[in-house]
């Protein structure tokens, strides 16, 4: 689960297009008489096991017509898989997708458009938003609208996470809430420790932290027309705090060459102070390291002179493929609605999404006290949720600009082009793409 924080790889891109691009314009496929509902999430097997199959019973009960077939798929292979099945016409009826990748499907008209299939009332049980997060603009025939691919599922708001004794050791008396703060933390860990502060990746199809953080720092990636917003004094002032932070010997020199796993790694061997995740991944550094879980404490998420909180979002889309579009559609507004929304966010320690159920979320979780470190990132997570927004809307070919961006980053991080030559080259990268 760890892969929503980061807002997961945009993989297999090239192959996207060369699969995909003629697909959607054909018919549903309506040769199937199977009453079995195929549903595909992302890593959720063994852990929530228990629940899905109680929830799926649940479901079955009431639809005596369906019978539900629950496939749990890798974060790695989701993207390979869904492509493969798609362009076989073999896809499930539902699967659960982050808008990200979901939207570059989606401006190929692969998703039911849920605008069309739900009313306005179902709508409006919906943080707005959040409910906003999965739509995209959509063009056939010159004809284009933006269109609702995803019904809004599970949340979550990074917090910090961080190693108290590796602070304690570089004399430093709180975690950083500012990128500002984050750059002096780094310094004085550097100095003290001889250790990072924080690991973050520059590798093009990973993590959009560093784009986010750009967002958080106040610059606009693209304008209203599509264009690159980021040639300017604002951009020139975000490209140069991080390739700062690297030729000053601030960041592993790894963060050119991997992934957000490393960061985790690097956490949990105790080599960095400094982890932004999810709540839930507390979970998993007592489980994988537990001597660094007993000294890691949450603060809320470091942002930007704008104050701005991300929150990353899981969806569930239906293939507009499927030969059983109204069940799959029940289906999936059967296990984002509020009731079921509340039980995976408190099995899960993640947020759910409409807005009866974030009200009753919040309330009990700010009377409760906080006796864990799981407890306090939950609860950090949660009232974080009110001030947070998702910084990267849905867009086409969104993973074109993060290869922009980071390649010449990673060229100024080198001294292989100037700053202010990486922002101009960043910019007409994306605008010639």
């Amino acid at each position: 689960m760890n892969g929503i924080l980061n807002f997961k790889k945009f993989g297999l891109w090239l192959s996207l297009g060369l699969l995909i691009s003629w697909l959607f314009s054909c018919s549903p496929n309506t040769g199937s008489n199977s009453q079995e509902l195929e549903f595909w999430t992302m890593q959720l097997k063994p852990q929530f096991t228990q629940y899905f199959q109680k929830l799926n019973s649940n479901f079955e009960t009431t639809n005596e017509s369906v019978k539900l077939r629950w496939v749990d798929i890798p974060w790695s292979a989701m993207e390979s898989k869904i492509l493969t099945s798609i362009s076989a016409k073999t896809a499930p009826d539902v699967v659960n997708l982050n808008p990200g990748f979901a939207s570059q499907l989606a401006t190929r008209n692969a998703w039911l458009n849920l605008d069309e299939a739900v009313s306005s009332q179902v709508k409006q049980t919906y943080l707005p938003q959040i409910w906003q997060a999965s739509s995209v603009k959509v063009c056939e025939e010159n004809n284009c609208s933006q269109t609702t691919f995803g019904l809004p599922w599970y949340l979550t708001t990074r917090v910090t996470i961080y190693n108290q004794n590796l602070l304690q050791q570089a004399g430093i008396a709180k975690p950083p809430q500012t990128y500002e703060e984050l750059a002096e933390v780094a310094r004085q860990v550097k100095e003290k420790t001889g250790k990072y502060a924080f690991f973050t990746t520059f590798v093009a199809g990973d993590s959009a932290e560093v784009l986010e953080s750009l967002v958080q720092m106040g610059v606009n990636l693209v304008d209203e027309n599509g264009k690159a917003a980021f040639d300017n004094p604002q951009g020139i002032e975000a490209f140069r705090y991080w390739v700062d932070l690297y030729q000053q010997g601030l960041l592993p020199p790894e963060v050119l060459t991997q992934g957000h796993r490393h960061g985790i790694e690097l956490y949990q061997a105790g080599e960095t102070a400094l982890l932004a995740s999810g709540a839930e991944f507390l979970n998993a550094i007592t489980n994988n390291a537990p001597t660094i879980a007993k000294v890691s404490a949450a603060a809320p998420q470091i942002t930007g002179k704008t104050g701005k909180k991300n929150v990353a979002v899981m969806n569930l889309v239906i293939p507009r493929s499927s030969d059983k579009l109204d069940a799959a559609l029940n289906y999936a507004l059967y296990v984002t609605n509020t009731k079921n929304q509340i039980a995976f966010a408190k099995e899960a320690n993640v947020l759910p999404s409409t807005v009866e159920a974030v009200e009753q979320y919040v309330r009990e979780i700010e009377t409760q006290e906080t006796t864990t470190s799981v407890e306090q990132a939950k609860k950090i997570s949660a009232l974080q949720l009110k001030d947070a927004e998702v910084l990267i809307p849905a867009m086409d070919n969104l993973q074109v600009l993060q290869k922009a961006i980071y390649d010449n980053l990673q060229a100024a991080m080198l001294d292989e082009k100037t700053v202010e030559q990486a922002v101009k080259d960043a910019a007409m990268q994306w605008n010639n793409s």
